[in-house]
């Protein structure tokens, strides 16, 4: 099994009990306005911690950004993150920052961070009132913004599955290269 895999593995077993359903996409809040796309500079709201600290992209200046929306039902979310987790602890935190959005109720997101932090470094955040959904677009999960080192995004990734994953792995490696 590899390491991705018991780490899948670990976190559905803590997670099993927050798990409400197998759903390829979720209705999110209804986008205000065209949602960012490549070659914007993305919108800064992001959401809370567990702790109440603001976290912003502004924040992450001169790194690449991943910013992964997410809820405890979404399978495909819940495989997502420890991969994710994974490629920063690869490339280092000083070069890229993933930052995983909670869509749900502030209490659903207290018990998953209490739960995931034992064993994650990911910075956990909750959209307070639903305001970073609302600046991304977010209609589906998993919704994935991939933001370069110049902090601009360079692709949007919503509703996909892992037969995606290398395209995926490519836009990182892109958002991880120096900016020209």
């Amino acid at each position: 099994m590899t390491l991705a895999q018991n780490a899948w593995m670990s976190i559905i077993s803590r997670l099993r009990v927050l798990v409400l359903g197998f759903f390829l996409a979720a209705p999110g809040a209804p986008a205000t306005a065209e949602p960012p796309g490549p070659g914007d500079v993305p919108p800064p709201v992001l959401g809370l911690t567990p702790d109440g600290d603001k976290v912003s992209v502004p924040d992450y200046a001169g790194k690449a950004v991943i910013v992964t929306f997410w809820a405890t039902w979404c399978p495909y979310c819940i495989k997502e993150l420890p991969i994710l987790e994974n490629v920063q602890n690869r490339a280092g935190k000083d070069r890229i920052a993933v930052i995983a959005v909670n869509t749900e109720s502030r209490e659903v997101f207290k018990r998953a961070a209490r739960l995931m932090n034992a064993s994650m470094h990911l910075t956990l955040v909750h959209d307070v009132d639903g305001d970073a959904q609302k600046a991304y677009g977010v209609n589906t999960l998993p919704h994935m913004v991939i933001i370069g080192r110049d902090g601009r995004i360079l692709r949007v990734w919503h509703g996909y599955a892992e037969d995606r994953l290398g395209a995926i792995a490519d836009d990182i490696n892109q958002a991880l290269a120096p900016p020209r």
